[in-house]
């Protein structure tokens, strides 16, 4: 391109897609987000961009461009996720009359007044299921109804080189007559480069104990291999390495439970209450212990050993704050601001650095197309009528 090509994104909270953005060479100018904590992670790993906080609903397109510098048509690039909570499948409740499931009209909004070539959204894959599918054909009718052209897709971050078990869906759309939609291909799997797993992620970082703290504390060894060496970078200390404290009942269950397994290694008596009616076929991730080899599961907004896979591989323990940032492919250097919980919510609710970069060049590499005149829509690109 022959300029650097722009962003700026929408419920950014601490920054993952943004950085994913970032390393494909988008120039993020600004993002935006209800919650201040968040919004000091952003602002001191993304220094380049302003950000504008507060509800969505009350900020202004006008107030986006200015923070961005930029006036309608200039920017090139509306990134986001409108908050997920009320189309996930964790939330048994969710349903289109959750006031978060209509977020996406503000993201409409502010695309109406800068009007950006390109969009691109992101959520949950409970969002297809709500109301029949309804919220989806909403979301690209609105987009159509703005003069963009919209493609949907499910990824898979582990097949983009995130080590973790993630679906997400991305809306993408764009303004541009000649410029195919394109979705990154995978790069990681069988027959690919292999799955980076956890160990992979996360065997270079000092013990823990159950509970401690180790802030700026130095790496238990080199990098050994290339994940973990983008990843690092140059630092010679990591932060938000830090785990919460278990009960005794909680690690006397972890001491029966190997690599690999799960609530069903824990014996009958130590069981909780509301699992010892439960079939062996129910809560096949809780209190796991992923085995070196695996994928870890969803990072969610908190490693809690009741919901899922978060025991350590070799420590009885649940995965710290870096090791879930790891899992999610965040740089060391992104230090989370807030309360432990707080780093966690930010970390679990973000999009994958590594999967955010896989969109980019795929949008970058649509572009390109569509400036040597070469719409050529492959499988991947070709649009859907809904």
């Amino acid at each position: 391109m022959s300029r650097k090509c722009t962003a700026i994104d929408l419920f950014c909270g601490a920054g993952g897609l943004s950085e994913g953005f970032r390393q494909a060479g988008v120039h993020v100018l600004a993002g935006q987000d209800i919650d201040g904590t968040f919004g000091q992670t952003f602002s001191a790993t993304h220094s380049e961009a302003t950000f504008v906080g507060g509800p969505i609903q009350e900020i202004s397109a006008e107030s986006l461009l200015g923070a961005a510098g930029c006036e309608p048509g200039q920017v090139d690039i509306l990134i986001g996720g409108p908050p997920c909570q009320g189309y996930s499948v964790y939330n048994h409740q969710r349903g289109a009359d959750d006031p978060r499931a209509g977020l996406f009209k503000e993201y409409l909004r502010i695309v109406e007044a800068i009007r950006p070539r390109w969009l691109v959204m992101e959520n949950v894959t409970g969002i297809t299921s709500i109301a029949g599918g309804g919220i989806v054909r909403e979301i690209q009718a609105g987009m159509r109804r703005l003069g963009y052209r919209v493609d949907m897709k499910l990824l898979k971050a582990e097949e983009y080189g995130v080590p973790q078990e993630r679906r997400r869906v991305f809306f993408i759309a764009t303004c541009e007559e000649h410029a195919p939609i394109l979705f990154p291909e995978a790069t990681h799997g069988p027959e690919l480069t292999p799955f980076v797993t956890v160990w992979d992620a996360i065997s270079d970082l000092p013990p823990l104990k159950n509970g401690e703290d180790a802030e700026a504390r130095p790496y238990a060894s080199e990098a050994k291999n290339a994940y973990q060496a983008l990843l690092r970078g140059n630092l010679k200390y990591l932060y938000n390495h830090s785990a919460p404290r278990l009960s005794k009942t909680n690690l006397e269950r972890m001491k029966h439970i190997p690599p690999g397994g799960s609530w069903r290694d824990i014996p009958f008596e130590l069981l909780p209450e509301g699992m010892k009616k439960a079939k062996r076929s129910d809560h096949t991730k809780r209190y796991g212990r992923p085995a070196k080899t695996d994928l870890a599961c969803t990072i969610l907004t908190k490693c809690d050993v009741h919901w899922g896979a978060y025991i350590h591989p070799t420590q009885d323990r649940s995965f710290s704050v870096r090791e879930a940032a790891r899992l999610q492919s965040f740089p060391d250097f992104f230090n989370f601001a807030g309360s432990r919980t707080e780093q966690y919510v930010q970390v679990g609710n973000a999009v994958p650095p590594v999967l955010g970069r896989a969109v980019a060049n795929a949008i970058l590499d649509a572009d390109t197309a569509r400036k040597h005149d070469k719409p050529g829509i492959s499988e991947r690109g070709l649009l859907h009528a809904v």
